[in-house]
């Protein structure tokens, strides 16, 4: 079947369905090691110290590395900052434990790349059971008849930063490990590491779950293989990351949470970099060009509105205001006061 081409994934007579599904011993076997550290161990090594440094180092690494740095920096570009402070975030998100820079793009773009086709193959859609889906995304990857040729940037590419975390991503474990030790013994390495690298990784795999499969919608997008959910209860949880349904409509915003009450700490921590002067050209929904069959749904019915209706979302920081008016593939922006 025919496929198109996004971004750094390109159409190489490509076809998203036809795999299969390959173990990966390295990324198995890491994982494995991880959640039965923190399955025996954590128990066993409890302290309420342990336990308040797995909450800090989860949030950090989770919010400002995963969330911010990884995901709406380095993938997506959804705003600029120095040099350094990208790749203190990007080393952050790196000791999630979930892969290097040039791995998580991969694995970002092949999914997303996969989605925007008409199918896709049942891992990229998590379209099977509960724990099939958990072996398969965590242990597994599709290994395709025909996958897109992936094209780095040029800038990544060259990075040494990046290359030398894309080599030792799993060593970086190490320095952290070592400096728990020295400040709270074996108890903050468990806690610190292993609980933490087991309960951010099956996380990650939880919200993908259930945020590809139903929940609040409030975008869908024409003739996609996979449609995005929120799930506004987790918004706190997963520092704006659930709300997954503006993703897919929205997919270069650097805010996540863009509707009403939908929290999203790591879009707050961009506006305290752009109130420190540290963070700008920040992309969001009325400065990007809304995708291709990019429709609203009306949320009291439950349905999409089939004939591009003039829809208002408002938009605020503690700077800017502004209503966004979006209308399938055009973008127009007024001015407003008092919305939230």
């Amino acid at each position: 079947m025919s496929s198109i081409s996004t971004g750094r994934m390109i159409d190489n007579s490509s076809d998203p369905v036809k795999g299969r599904v390959a173990w990966m011993p390295a990324k198995s076997i890491w994982i494995t090691a991880m959640t039965l550290i923190a399955v025996i161990g954590g128990p066993l090594a409890f302290t309420w110290s342990a336990f308040a440094v797995f909450i800090l180092l989860t949030a950090i690494t989770i919010c400002l590395g995963h969330s911010v740095g990884m995901h709406r920096l380095l993938i997506h570009r959804s705003f600029s900052t120095h040099i350094w402070i990208e790749h203190f975030l990007v080393y952050l998100g790196t000791l999630v434990g979930m892969a290097g820079p040039f791995g998580m793009i991969y694995a970002h773009d092949i999914r997303d790349w996969a989605q925007r086709q008409r199918d896709c193959h049942d891992l990229y859609a998590h379209r099977r059971s509960f724990f099939i889906d958990a072996f398969w995304q965590m242990h597994c990857i599709v290994a395709l008849d025909h996958p897109p040729r992936f094209v780095l940037e040029e800038r990544e590419r060259r990075d040494r930063f990046y290359r030398f975390l894309e080599a030792t991503w799993m060593a970086q474990q190490i320095p952290l490990g070592l400096a728990l030790f020295a400040l709270g013994g074996l108890p903050w390495v468990v806690w610190g590491v292993a609980v933490r690298i087991s309960v951010s990784l099956t996380g990650h795999w939880l919200v993908g779950h259930f945020a590809h499969r139903s929940g609040h919608q409030g975008w869908s997008v024409d003739d996609v293989a996979v449609q995005g959910y929120n799930l506004p209860r987790f918004g706190l949880v997963t520092f704006g990351e659930s709300f997954h349904g503006n993703h897919h409509a929205f997919p270069d915003s650097a805010r996540l949470g863009i509707e009403p009450g939908q929290l999203d700490l790591g879009w707050y921590f961009i506006g305290l970099l752009a109130k420190l002067g540290l963070a700008s050209a920040i992309k969001l929904p009325h400065t990007i060009v809304p995708r291709r069959g990019l429709r609203r749904v009306n949320i009291r019915r439950g349905s999409a509105s089939s004939r591009g209706s003039w829809i208002s979302v408002g938009i605020s920081s503690g700077c800017w205001q502004s209503s966004v008016w979006l209308r399938r593939s055009s973008c127009h922006t007024r001015s407003c006061q008092g919305e939230g």
